[in-house]
């Protein structure tokens, strides 16, 4: 009787658990998109919210908050430096993009740089590659509507590509030596996936329209040192610390119930990337319980579905915050290129599996 009690009660325990689980992911998946409030002050909600569902779920410690602390500085830093430099720099990199332009269409440029940048940020972060991509695209003074759906594309390519090695997602070092796997684990596991997934992710760049709204030799408006060297920086570093809070928080569910899942739910359910940052939804969840096929179905998901949103991925929020795109601007374009995405991915997937 007490045995049949005890078991009652810890089911009812893990509904709620549940039930929590799910109202904070509607939360962070809804409350950008639907309420204006948070959608202009993000940063501060996705704090809030990580806090309170780590506290909620008892995960609210030194180490997580040590984590909080610290796992946030190296992005941020890259924001601030690379920021600063583009902004003295300015004035010659117009110089040097008029010239690259009377040689290639914007669209041309836009593409290739989002494929090189893709590829690259598996080494110099894809913060980086980020910050040089939405510079060169802001140079551009296209229409607005063009500026976002290149970035957003960009994003998306810029995400598969930091696939390829730890130094691409932050956290990523931690999964892989829980694994006991080298630093090209990652490579053998996605590389064909990541091969062909930058240049697609890029594809509809090249369909843009890239007239300009205003003459190129129009010099454009800096931004203040204030916004560059406190403001953006500082957003960035909240906002991944409310990262760090939430994943830790949802970290119970996520190690109890994951490894039992089929790697083509697996694969769908790591959707949830958009809305929690895949570089720390991956630190919870893969370990060595999971096969190859896991592992590779997980990350793939985390990979795509990270550009669907500005949550998603650290390279959006970036990007997002430099050039002013909202979270409902972000959605109208990531939400379906993702998807489509997704179902592209998941197809192969399934065909590796067929025939094996």
């Amino acid at each position: 009787m007490i045995a049949r009690t005890l078991h009652c009660c810890i089911s009812c325990g893990e509904m709620m658990t549940l039930i929590l689980t799910s109202l904070t992911i509607l939360a962070v998946l809804l409350g950008p998109i639907l309420v204006k409030p948070i959608e202009r002050n993000v940063e501060l909600f996705f704090l809030l919210i990580g806090v309170l569902t780590a506290c909620v779920m008892r995960q609210f410690d030194a180490t997580l908050v040590r984590a909080a602390l610290t796992e946030p500085l190296s992005f941020t830093v890259a924001v601030l430096v690379f920021g600063a430099t583009f902004r003295l720099l300015r004035d010659y990199l117009d110089q040097v993009l008029r010239r690259v332009i009377r040689l290639l269409d914007p669209r041309i440029l836009c593409f290739c740089l989002a494929i090189v940048l893709g590829f690259l940020a598996a080494f110099i972060t894809p913060v980086v590659s980020a910050l040089v991509f939405v510079e060169a695209v802001s140079l551009l003074r296209c229409e607005r509507w063009a500026e976002i759906a290149a970035t957003v594309f960009a994003c998306f390519a810029i995400g598969f590509g930091a696939g390829l090695t730890p130094l691409g997602m932050p956290g990523i070092a931690v999964v892989l030596r829980s694994l006991h796997a080298d630093f090209w684990y990652l490579t053998h596991l996605l590389g064909p996936f990541v091969v062909v997934g930058v240049p697609l992710a890029a594809v509809p760049i090249l369909f843009l329209p890239f007239a300009s709204s205003e003459p190129l030799d129009t010099a454009e408006a800096k931004d203040s040192w204030r916004i560059v060297l406190l403001i953006r920086p500082g957003k960035v570093y909240v906002f991944i610390a409310g990262l760090v809070a939430l994943s830790g928080g949802l970290r119970p569910v996520v190690d109890a119930y994951i490894h039992r899942l089929p790697e083509g739910l697996l694969f769908w359910m790591n959707t949830l990337s958009a809305v929690v940052n895949n570089s720390t939804l991956a630190a919870v969840e893969i370990s060595p319980s999971l096969s190859m096929n896991q592992q590779r179905a997980a990350f793939l998901g985390l990979l795509i579905s990270g550009g669907a949103l500005v949550t998603g991925n650290i390279p959006n929020i970036v990007a997002a915050s430099r050039l002013g795109i909202t979270s409902r601007e972000w959605a109208k374009i990531g939400l379906g290129t993702g998807v489509l995405l997704l179902i592209l991915c998941f197809a192969v997937l399934r065909s590796m599996a067929f025939f094996q």
